[in-house]
């Protein structure tokens, strides 16, 4: 699994619906899963032409008075099939964490968790999630991958999560770069990956996405 953040950097406001369709041939071609987390303006036309395709971030509110939020039903409206939430660019509580995944849950939408120390890991484990990603913030777009600078971090999470549940998945990010970075991940016990910069900097994306797929 490879999970792509546009997140919005300004090629990702500009091409985001050629992203979500280079993702969409890959993914079909390789078999692999691939879902891609897509700026909020474009969210209800990318899911026209994918249907992998998720938020970048998700409140806990209920539809109402809450200027600018983006409830789970916000979501559920584009088609979209789920979101990231707890970006180290998108920090929230945990009792936050905890309420916008019951709401996620009730509305049959995916949540990627993510972490960024094993001590998270181990709370954010013990909630119905299916994903959860590891990224240390200091590494996320440094070029530096996480397998290689911090693999224990991996391992770590990877134990911490076989000790709570055998259906979630662990995903790791932050400084994946090429398809080392991935085999050397996968190695350490994860699932797949989440990668942002890489991809949407990538001199040629479908290339670069179709290399990393040849890992799994």
């Amino acid at each position: 699994m490879i999970v792509l953040n546009l997140k919005t950097y300004s090629v990702s406001l500009e091409n985001a619906l050629n992203f979500v369709e280079i993702a969409k041939e890959i993914s079909k071609e390789t078999g692999i899963r691939i879902p891609i987390a897509v700026p909020y303006v474009h969210l209800k036309d990318a899911t026209k032409i994918y249907k992998d395709v998720f938020a970048q971030h998700v409140d806990d509110n209920r539809p109402g008075a809450f200027t600018g939020a983006m409830p789970a039903e916000a979501i559920k409206i584009t088609t979209a099939v789920g979101s990231l939430l707890n970006h180290s660019e998108k920090k929230v509580s945990f009792e936050k964490i905890k309420s916008t995944l019951d709401r996620m849950n009730s509305l049959n939408l995916e949540t990627i968790i993510c972490a960024e120390s094993p001590e998270e890991v181990l709370k954010i484990g013990r909630l119905n999630t299916k994903f959860i990603a590891m990224e240390p913030p200091e590494l996320i777009g440094s070029g530096i991958s996480v397998a290689n600078a911090k693999p224990e971090i991996i391992k770590n999470t990877v134990e911490i999560i076989a000790t709570i549940s055998r259906e979630m998945q662990v995903l790791c990010g932050a400084g994946i770069s090429n398809k080392e970075d991935v085999q050397k991940s996968i190695e350490l016990g994860a699932n797949g990956i989440l990668i942002a910069s890489s991809f949407v900097n990538s001199k040629n994306p479908k290339e670069f996405l179709r290399s990393l797929t040849s890992v799994f």
